[in-house]
């Protein structure tokens, strides 16, 4: 973004601008594309009296330029132990040291975790919904007559009872296998005396009973 002075000249206001300002001024010590090179430790003081006339930027903008251009993963990585440092015309200033490096190493693992982090708070949020929607389509895309897995715990149908058919005490004989109808469910026993239509069973259990031959089941 650029503004224009009561003097007709044209004032930065953006810090890209800025940057890009400087490295079209000095291109032996600034660059924005390929390796950067490490600047020289005091350059701001040297840039700002270069720059003290020039109304287009102030020493504000400037400081804030440089901290972003120093900040940048690109002049981090450029700072490296035995690389020379330069100045505003690309002069050799003195070699970084390995506290230098040191340091420029943690600030870029820092800025890049923090990226990252950024990076997953704006990742959009659904991933449950989007699961839910899956598991519809693929309900919806299963053939009509597959079988469905059952729960755990789920009671299987009882068996259908056998029909028992009722008898007349002339078509039992003794130690014939009959149930006796005593309540809901019939009781297994054998037959041991016939009298008339009173018959005697011996049941299962070891109990014998008398009931009449309507009590009786085959």
């Amino acid at each position: 973004m650029i503004l224009m002075t009561t003097e007709n000249q044209t004032k930065l206001s953006d810090i890209k601008a800025v940057i890009a300002f400087l490295c079209e001024k000095f291109p032996n010590c600034f660059s924005q594309e390929g390796d950067a090179k490490p600047l020289k430790i005091g350059l701001f003081q040297e840039l700002a009296e270069n720059l003290a006339d020039d109304e287009r930027v102030s020493k504000t903008q400037l400081r804030q330029a440089l901290r972003r251009y120093t900040n940048s993963w690109r002049y981090l990585r450029s700072i490296k132990e035995g690389v020379q440092r330069v100045d505003l015309e690309g002069n050799a200033c003195g070699e970084i040291d390995a506290q230098h490096v040191e340091h420029a190493q943690q600030a870029l693992k820092e800025s890049q975790e923090r990226a990252k982090e950024r990076k997953a708070e704006q990742k959009p949020k659904g991933d449950k919904g989007t699961s839910a929607a899956h598991k519809r389509s693929k309900l919806k895309g299963k053939p009509s007559g597959a079988p469905r897995s059952k729960p755990e715990g789920a009671k299987r149908p009882a068996k259908p009872r056998p029909e028992l058919k009722s008898v007349e005490a002339a078509a039992l004989s003794v130690d014939q296998k009959v149930k006796v109808q005593l309540g809901r469910a019939p009781a297994d026993g054998v037959v041991v005396d016939i009298n008339k239509d009173d018959v005697q069973v011996r049941l299962d259990s070891g109990m014998t009973i008398k009931v009449k031959a309507s009590h009786i089941r085959i």
